[in-house]
């Protein structure tokens, strides 16, 4: 699962329109309605061919130390996706059409800072520490050298109010400094609209494009609050950041820029301080500012090392027998988070734990069609990359997807079933569910059903809640396919001490939970594949 990421789900949660009240208890079965031995029953019988031997199997190769936490773009990635896709061809899947080997491509772009300093009058700099830069945002800059910067107030340059007062020529190939936000006059309207509301010009990428046309080389932007900045982007930042698509010969929009402390606005200011007030205060009062020249020497390396990669989506098929155009989608991601030096993040839980119960729901569906009990609807099998770079590999898919997103009918997601959280360390007979009544409230009955005849587990709706902080709606895989109006569900035990962490191993994997989990979400696909009306869409955005 997606590490939490505030500058990542900013985006993410103003994505989708908001909805009512969702499910957000704990729902317990009714133990003597359950009907788990009836053979008779073609459901019961393949479900019951996913099972805890064949799991640990699965799970105890692809968290081997051999495939080194399965990080994106790296040879355990490969290696991961090439043991699927031979457990697909041994299964007899069929290949979706446009791809060989069970493989969809995905192109990705790994941009990162190879090396970053500023040095302000000698003074050295830190990046993650003093400022803020995005390599996915600047281009390559080995050196940039100056003893002169100017501040250029908020770096607007609109008809009624500009910040660039003389000719572009004074600003061409300049190093500026400039403020977030909009001027104030002293009565606390803005000066640009004449109301308390901002203009288009508290856009930075506005004053970044602006910068540009004047010519202008490096735009530093002062950061009041560094430490938040800094704090909401780290782990974005730490490594390298990560785009779709190959964009290692793109042409970068803006101008090289970077977020500054207030540390480093006031070491370039100098002696200029009471001039740069006295500016403020013309602003303030008469809507004029004059350009301050700052007598500072100031350096800049912005080393940048962009990589492109190469991975993919693993994706095997049972097509449908009478309605072969409906597609269920069945995902979990296979990535990891790779090596740290030395250390292996194994990725047990998360996600071999749902790559495996992929890889034994399809063999259960091949089962079913060798024995005479093809779906009526097409089931796809598919793990995705890049789940922990940004939910890339569904990204990609959901963008370029090989059945209409139209015709499909669902996607249920599996993300960590391996193992207990605190709440339930004594009942590993659960499951958090979410997601299932966000957009169908058939989706949610049909969950609510099947476990209540076949499967008996506590479905636990906590994390569906529209208040949860966790966010968990948005960090994983179906989000991707909910963004897109198809019904979504996705089956999570919770964390725990190990998330995301190098201990999260094969040996901790409670393989008899993850067994009844498989066969929950077996019975909820092939209800999905085989009922004689798809499921509709029924949840209306409140307004």
């Amino acid at each position: 699962m997606l590490k939490k990421n505030l500058y990542f789900y900013s985006f993410l949660a103003l994505s989708l329109p908001v909805f009512g009240q969702f499910e957000s208890g704990v729902s317990i079965p009714n133990k003597e309605k359950a009907i788990v031995a009836d053979e008779t029953d073609p459901a019961v019988k393949f479900a019951k061919t996913i099972t805890a031997e064949d799991l640990k199997k699965h799970l105890t190769i692809i968290a081997s130390p051999a495939y080194e936490g399965r990080e994106t773009g790296q040879p355990g990635n490969v290696k991961a996706a090439t043991y699927i896709a031979k457990q697909f061809d041994a299964y007899l899947l069929d290949q979706a059409p446009g791809i060989n080997d069970f493989r969809q491509p995905v192109d990705f772009t790994f941009s990162s800072w190879d090396d970053t300093d500023i040095y302000v009058n000698g003074a050295r700099f830190r990046h993650l520490w003093d400022y803020l830069a995005f390599p996915t945002k600047n281009g390559d800059l080995p050196l940039l050298e100056s003893k002169e910067v100017l501040f250029v107030g908020f770096g607007i340059d609109s008809p009624n109010y500009t910040d660039y007062k003389g000719k572009d020529k004074d600003f061409k190939g300049k190093i500026i400094v400039i403020n977030k936000g909009e001027p104030m006059k002293a009565d606390s309207t803005y000066w640009i609209s004449g109301t308390r509301e901002t203009s288009e010009w508290s856009s930075m990428e506005k004053k970044l494009m602006t910068a540009k046309a004047k010519g202008v080389s490096l735009v530093l932007i002062i950061e009041d609050d560094i430490k938040k900045a800094i704090g909401e982007n780290r782990n974005q930042l730490m490594g390298p950041t990560v785009q779709l698509g190959d964009h290692t010969k793109d042409v970068i929009a803006y101008p090289n820029h970077a977020y500054i402390s207030t540390t480093i606005a006031k070491e370039l200011f100098g002696k200029e301080d009471e001039k740069i007030i006295k500016e403020r205060e013309s602003i303030k009062n008469k809507g004029k500012f004059k350009p301050v020249k700052l007598k500072s020497h100031f350096q800049i390396n912005l080393k940048k090392k962009v990589n492109g990669i190469k991975s993919q989506n693993v994706i095997g098929v049972i097509p449908g027998k009478s309605k072969p155009d409906e597609v269920v989608i069945v995902s979990a991601h296979f990535d990891h988070l790779g090596k740290k030096g030395d250390q292996i993040f194994h990725g047990a839980d998360d996600n071999g734990s749902g790559t495996s119960t992929i890889m034994e729901l399809a063999q259960a569906f091949a089962e079913a069609r060798g024995g005479g009990f093809r779906s009526e609807r097409t089931v796809v099998f598919m793990l995705v990359t890049g789940e922990e770079k940004g939910l890339l590999g569904s990204e990609y898919y959901v963008n370029n997807p090989l059945y209409p997103l139209a015709n499909t009918v669902a996607d249920v997601n599996v993300d960590m079933v391996g193992r207990q959280d605190d709440k339930y360390k004594d009942n590993p007979d659960y499951i958090y569910v979410i997601g299932s009544d966000r957009l169908s409230t058939d989706l949610h009955k049909i969950n609510e059903s099947v476990n209540q005849k076949y499967c008996q587990l506590t479905l636990d709706y906590t994390y569906n809640s529209e208040s949860d902080p966790n966010r968990y709606y948005y960090r994983s895989d179906h989000y991707n396919f909910a963004e897109k109006g198809i019904p979504a569900i996705f089956y999570f035990n919770g964390v725990h001490a190990d998330y995301h962490q190098p201990t999260d191993t094969a040996d901790k994997i409670n393989y008899e939970k993850m067994a009844k989990v498989g066969r929950l979400i077996f019975h909820t696909i092939w209800e999905l594949a085989n009922r004689p009306e798809r499921i509709v869409v029924d949840v209306k955005p409140m307004k």
